[in-house]
């Protein structure tokens, strides 16, 4: 359904699900282009719980300063069960017209797609979606908010773990975030010289490992670095250097998971800008009438793609170039 630019006078703003860096970032976006556009924006803590426990306030320019910066949400983010019903839903909408919200802009990933397009559907409200996750798994974008300052801070680690392997002839099994995509294993793997990734999408035998392992011993390495995606399925870092040590002791094996540090810190310029962007098209394409969109980048421009085809379409979103090239990068 087309919605007329006059019929919406006051947007909600939320993120929800997991949090990323540069939300902040999407957030101020959004809340100053509809400002500037003459609207009124009212902000809602913890995504779909807030609509549920209506903790929603007005905003203005000022309440999004000094936080392009900052990492997290300035909005706070939960997962919210109740949402999910019926009766959750509907208890949502009640506050939200009782705000005065006559659109939304959603921050996250594909649960919050998932929420919105349903929620729009069934009381018709405009919705637009902002990709923000540090996993980059969610189709119409090339890239999601926060997957670059991800990849940075576990390259950072990476580079720090080197120093203290190659002191100590060591073999680290280092631990990324990544259940269902091995985009960040893969792309700090490369980034970060390991010796071998290990990621969902791909089947790697602990025996195939070994041998890689063997033949970067033959070589003289003092040092390696396997990066192992959460979602691996040999079953993460842990199990993954037990059952090499088991076979291979030549090297002092030891394991580092980087958890959630990976979600936070300040976000990058490349982030920053990445989200600005999409706050402001998302803002700008509610206007113009779209709804039930995700707002995405292609190369160098943005473009939208509706939530249906969003969620139900499956890419495999790691460059088959890429892994080649680990392949090469290790000998």
């Amino acid at each position: 359904m087309i919605h007329r630019v006059e019929e919406i006078t006051r947007i909600g703003v939320f993120t929800s699900g997991g949090d990323s860096p540069g939300m902040n970032a999407a957030i101020r976006a959004a809340v100053r282009t509809a400002i500037y556009k003459g609207k009124k924006v009212t902000g809602i803590y913890h995504g779909y719980q807030g609509m549920i426990d209506n903790t929603m306030f007005d905003m203005d320019s000022r309440s999004v300063s000094s936080i392009i910066q900052m990492g997290g949400t300035m909005l706070k983010t939960a997962r919210c069960m109740a949402f999910k019903t019926p009766e959750g839903r509907a208890i949502a909408y009640e506050h939200v017209k009782a705000a005065g919200i006559d659109a939304l802009v959603a921050i996250g990933g594909d649960g919050t797609f998932t929420g919105a397009e349903i929620f729009s559907r069934e009381y018709d409200i405009p919705v637009m979606c902002i990709p923000g996750t540090i996993d980059n798994d969610l189709n119409g974008t090339d890239l999601t908010i926060g997957y670059d300052t991800a990849n940075n801070t576990v390259i950072d680690a990476i580079d720090k773990i080197r120093d203290t392997a190659a002191s100590h002839n060591r073999l680290f099994f280092v631990e990324v975030m990544g259940r269902d995509s091995g985009c960040i294993a893969l792309n700090a793997g490369i980034a970060g010289g390991a010796e071998a990734i290990l990621l969902p999408e791909k089947d790697t035998a602990i025996d195939e490992l070994i041998d890689m392992l063997a033949q970067g011993a033959d070589s003289n390495k003092s040092s390696m670095i396997v990066i192992v995606a959460e979602g691996d399925k040999n079953g993460g870092a842990n199990n993954v250097a037990k059952r090499v040590k088991e076979k291979f002791d030549y090297f002092d094996t030891k394991v580092s998971i980087l958890g959630h540090l990976q979600r936070g810190g300040a976000p990058s310029s490349a982030d920053r800008v990445l989200a600005t962007r999409m706050g402001y098209a998302a803002v700008n394409e509610l206007l113009k009438g779209n709804s039930r969109a995700t707002i995405g980048v292609r190369g160098s421009e943005i473009v939208t793609t509706p939530l249906e085809e969003a969620l139900s379409k499956k890419e495999l979103k790691l460059n088959e170039d890429l892994v080649e090239i680990a392949k090469i990068m290790a000998i």
